[in-house]
């Protein structure tokens, strides 16, 4: 049977409104579009929408693809010359409508990547202005990078296969994306792993609003502070600290509010193991050679450029020039799964630190992490609701700390565990769809090169500093800072 998440009528949350207007938290898909996205612009904007189809159906080849036939170099010249004659179109009437510009950011950066990784891998990269206009535009209105990220390839690029009642469960097979690159089913049944997982998390969500709300009502009136995920308002901002006369440890002696938030930590839990199988499903329909091959090379953002190519956007010094734009764009990484507002929403919460190096005694102030970075790829909103849930007192980890109960404790690390296994699937699906053909694909190059017919495999050391190397280091580090959120239990 399909996986169904909970409906609004299942006891949710009476801040649905609130989430939704604050935040753009809604109470059945989460983090994803509350609505199925507008699925085209309008006039006057149609006309992107048109050089994106022509884009979409002529099967363009990346620019440094092995298979790159020169019938392939000559239509992508060709889509790219169309696109440098086309008209700047204005976006100021887009700002009443953040559909729209939601849209138009979609639809104008997959312009931007098509023409981007089009070009010969030895060609300069500058953006003509029929993209670079808008797009800044509507990137500075949105607070968004002006590059593809997770919100156009998951967030705002579902719909239904079928027709689908608006108050009704969401079946997660029933799901489909607007937008591809490829066209290929590969594409979309990796940026659908990521929406099934967003849409699963809803009860996630749910499970930690509750025990925000137990642990507020466990808790004195002055000495907590609101969370995104709790019912209660705040009380006082002035947040005293546990170990003080107000110590959470000497107040809660009924067993009724832990019990809950045991009972919500082995259901979240639950939840998170669900999120880790559909991870892992991502097989079932996404074959790594046609991912790594053919889908990923569209999505790479300026750091990935293996000549180190700078991204000039056309018309910029003129925009920046007149003040119609406050700054120079910084953030140009492209689409990633760290972008998640889910995922940092589990680390948040469960007390995960994923600053690198680990804070310590002689590193109190360490550099910003890739995944703290990655929050500016992410919707506005979405990140005030992890700001918010980040400042919200007593956190979990801390109350758990300070009760002291080992049934919590190993509620609570059971929770951590399920998040530490989640991110030994990431690893693993990142040595089947990145390591592994990344691998291959430099022993092919090599074999092209050289005309070699029959060569060794290449050992481990001759992918260091390749994109796959570091992001597998990358996720051990953070794998192993999950597990190190497991706290101590007094009796074995």
């Amino acid at each position: 049977m399909s996986p169904l998440i909970m409906s609004p009528s299942s006891g949710l949350s009476q801040r649905t409104a609130e989430l939704n207007t604050k935040y753009d938290v809604d109470s059945r898909t989460g983090f994803m579009a509350s609505q199925v996205p507008v699925r085209r612009l309008p006039q006057p904007w149609e006309s992107w929408e048109v050089l994106l189809d022509s884009a979409v159906n002529g099967k363009f080849q990346p620019g440094d693809s092995l298979n790159l036939s020169l019938e392939d170099a000559r239509r992508s010249q060709s889509w790219r010359a169309s696109v440098r004659e086309s008209a700047i179109i204005p976006t100021y009437e887009l700002n009443n409508s953040d559909t729209l510009l939601r849209r138009a950011h979609l639809v104008l950066t997959f312009l931007l990547h098509f023409y981007v990784q089009s070009l010969p891998p030895d060609a300069p990269i500058v953006i003509p202005k029929p993209i670079s206009t808008p797009l800044l535009h509507v990137s500075a209105t949105l607070d968004m990078p002006p590059v593809v990220t997770l919100s156009d390839t998951v967030l705002y690029n579902w719909d239904f296969k079928s027709s689908s009642d608006s108050l009704s469960p969401i079946d997660l097979d029933n799901l489909c994306c607007q937008t591809l690159f490829s066209g290929l089913k590969d594409e979309e049944e990796f940026y659908l792993s990521s929406a099934r997982i967003e849409i699963r998390g809803v009860e996630a969500l749910e499970l930690m609003h509750l025990i925000g709300d137990d642990i507020r009502s466990s808790m004195p009136l002055p000495s907590s502070t609101s969370s995104p995920l709790s019912s209660s308002p705040s009380i006082n901002d002035d947040v005293s600290q546990f170990g003080t006369k107000t110590s959470p440890k000497n107040l809660i002696m009924s067993s009724t509010p832990l019990g809950r938030v045991r009972d919500h930590l082995s259901q979240l839990a639950v939840v998170v193991n669900d999120l880790k199988r559909l991870l892992l499903d991502v097989q079932n329909g996404c074959d790594p050679t046609a991912y790594y091959n053919v889908v990923r090379p569209w999505f790479r953002g300026e750091d990935s450029d293996e000549k180190k190519r700078k991204w000039v956007f056309e018309g910029l010094d003129e925009l920046l020039g007149a003040g119609t734009l406050a700054k120079s764009p910084t953030e140009l990484s492209g689409a990633s799964a760290g972008q998640s507002s889910l995922i940092h929403t589990l680390d948040i919460f469960l007390g995960v630190d994923n600053r690198r190096p680990v804070p310590s005694k002689s590193n109190a102030e360490s550099e910003p992490s890739f995944l703290e970075r990655m929050k500016s790829y992410m919707p506005r909103k979405h990140r005030l609701f992890l700001d918010d849930l980040a400042s919200w007192k007593p956190s979990l980890r801390e109350f758990v700390l300070e009760m002291g109960d080992d049934s919590l404790s190993a509620a609570y690390n059971k929770a951590v565990i399920a998040l530490k296994e989640f991110r030994d699937s990431h690893m693993i699906i990142v040595a089947l769809y990145i390591i592994g053909p990344a691998h291959r694909a430099a022993e092919a190059a090599r074999q092209k090169r050289e005309g070699v017919v029959d060569v060794p495999a290449m050992d481990k050391a001759s992918l260091k500093g390749t994109g796959g190397t570091d992001l597998a280091m990358f996720l051990k580090g953070v794998r192993n800072q999950t597990a190190g959120a497991v706290v101590e239990t007094v009796h074995t």
